[in-house]
């Protein structure tokens, strides 16, 4: 990377936040990853401007992160900045039935200070590992859910302009795990959300009960992205997986989950290609025995 561009970056950002040559398996779930060249976690608005249009001018690629709960960055790691809008953009604002959330807010914590304010509806996120910039861009959902159903409007950064813009819950053409942030240069910043008032005996039941249906059916106690492919239409990814008779089959350190075929895991050591020759493995059988094409749920980082 360009010297002058790294002093420059110092500039913007504090030192502290502002690491070279950081392994990406640091923040991952997957914990897989080789190293960035530069990972920049950013605390506000104008941190987050400034270093777009730094990286414009010095044409370098750049990719952004939440949580890093549904990515895949492979053992070569990525020639470019990383910048993290996580732990230190993550303020939550409630008024009313009304939630403001920073993108770097996670959905668990934005769960919880709603449960707190009383408020229902958004019980589906509560166990989604993810932050609010990650689930707006590609409409997370669980359980019945999605954000879709109680987002108002989204605030994005456009990095091709620099301008900030309002976009309505319409204009965000939200579908199944997609949003308009997936074609358009948009940096998601924050989320207004309108729920409803409920009985917090009544949301917090629902939230333990979510919370026992996944730790029951989910294998959470391995490192891994969530569900690793999309739902096809008609069918159901893990089903499909587990009747083409792959339920722990295993590559390195990469298995498909005994307990959910649905999930890729990192059952020790595995590296971002076990992974990868994993789900090309998973396609082509569950291609070759049911003629259906699953897609990656999980976002791969070339």
């Amino acid at each position: 990377m360009n010297s002058n561009l790294l002093e420059e970056i110092k500039g913007i950002v504090e030192s502290e936040r502002v690491l070279v040559n950081e392994p990406m398996s640091k923040h991952t779930t997957f914990r897989v990853g080789g190293p960035c060249d530069v990972y920049v976690s950013i605390k506000n608005e104008k941190e987050a401007e400034s270093i777009i249009r730094l990286l414009s001018a010095y044409n370098e690629p750049f990719f952004v992160i939440g949580n890093g709960s549904n990515l895949l960055v492979k053992d070569e790691g990525y020639r470019g900045v990383i910048i993290e809008i996580g732990k230190n953009y993550s303020d939550i604002n409630i008024q009313g039935d009304i939630v403001e959330a920073k993108a770097g807010a996670l959905l668990v914590k934005v769960a919880n200070e709603c449960l707190k304010a009383s408020l229902t509806g958004f019980e589906f996120a509560s166990g989604i590992p993810g932050t609010i910039g990650g689930g707006v861009f590609m409409n997370a959902g669980a359980y019945g859910g999605e954000l879709k159903d109680v987002i108002e409007k989204v605030k994005v950064l456009n990095y091709k302009t620099g301008e900030i813009l309002e976009k309505s819950c319409d204009e965000m053409m939200f579908s199944y795990r997609h949003s308009i942030a997936k074609e358009e240069p948009f940096i998601i910043l924050s989320a207004v959300l309108k729920l409803s008032h409920g009985n917090i005996d009544d949301i917090k039941s629902r939230m333990d009960e979510l919370k026992e249906q996944r730790t029951s059916k989910q294998p959470l106690e391995y490192p891994s992205a969530g569900s690793t492919f999309k739902r096809p239409e008609g069918y159901f990814a893990g089903k499909l997986i587990q009747d083409a008779g792959l339920k722990g089959y295993t590559v390195g350190g990469a298995q498909v989950s005994e307990k959910h075929s649905g999930f890729v895991i990192n059952i020790g050591d595995a590296t971002a290609a076990d992974i990868l020759t994993l789900i090309d493995d998973v396609r082509d059988k569950v291609k070759d025995q049911f003629d259906v094409e699953l897609e990656p749920e999980v976002c791969i980082l070339q």
